[in-house]
């Protein structure tokens, strides 16, 4: 697949995005199939499907109004870039924090930074929960994302500290979502937040069911969350 074919998907998709951006996504093609081939970066291996289900789908919110494109965003759990990296491209104003707990996948993330130009990101070596205990990470973004991370009640807890108030975490999710809303709701509320509606994430010509669902900060999160390291996968809020 080349610059001109995915410059048509994001057309087809009705993205906004500027004229060097296409070119940067190929780049970060080669990139993720060279790196794929001796570590383990994502399972899709069709340049195809990688366009649409990475680079696509982490663009389609800049179509709903959740994100003007000048935020200050943390990506949490950021694994290959989506959608963080992808979003740096693509909004050169936006100031992205890419975190993750492997430094292999930091490696490749700054290989891609440095080849395609892309300035405004930065890069934070840590597990969810130790991050957010930071002080220079701690309720300082307008934006927290992930995707295809966790269940919404875990979600919550890793997203909503690094959250300032009236910011926004955003979750990309998939069909059990629906299963997810009640625990997530929970979990929400005690960590200052509140679940708003979800914003359809459809890709042209795919069947996915994905969704981007928002939850609104309201209130500073109490001081024992996050929880230590493990605690929110293993005793799950909201339950």
């Amino acid at each position: 697949m080349n610059s001109k074919e995915i410059k048509t998907r994001l057309e087809l998709n009705e993205v906004p995005f500027r004229e060097d951006l296409p070119e940067k996504l190929y780049l970060y093609l080669e990139l993720l199939r060279e790196w794929n081939s001796r570590m383990d970066l994502t399972a899709v291996t069709d340049d195809e499907e990688t366009v649409d289900k990475h680079f696509v789908d982490s663009l389609i919110v800049l179509k709903t109004g959740l994100i003007r494109g000048n935020e200050k965003l943390i990506d949490v759990g950021t694994g290959a870039g989506f959608p963080g990296l992808v979003l740096a491209m693509a909004c050169p104003e936006m100031n992205v924090t890419l975190l993750d707990s492997q430094q292999k996948r930091l490696s490749f993330l700054e290989t891609v930074g440095e080849e395609s130009n892309t300035k405004n990101i930065t890069l934070v070596h840590a597990r969810a929960e130790d991050g957010a205990r930071k002080k220079e990470l701690r309720e300082q973004f307008d934006i927290a994302a992930a995707r295809a991370v966790a269940p919404m009640n875990v979600l919550c807890e890793y997203l909503l500290p690094y959250v300032s108030v009236n910011g926004c975490a955003l979750c990309w999710k998939g069909p059990a979502l629906k299963n997810e809303l009640e625990t997530g709701r929970k979990a929400a509320h005690l960590l200052g937040g509140r679940i708003e509606m979800p914003v359809e994430g459809s890709v042209y010509g795919r069947e996915w069911e994905h969704m981007i669902l928002p939850v609104r900060k309201i209130q500073h999160t109490a001081s024992i969350y996050p929880r230590k390291a493990g605690t929110p996968k293993s005793k799950p809020l909201g339950l």
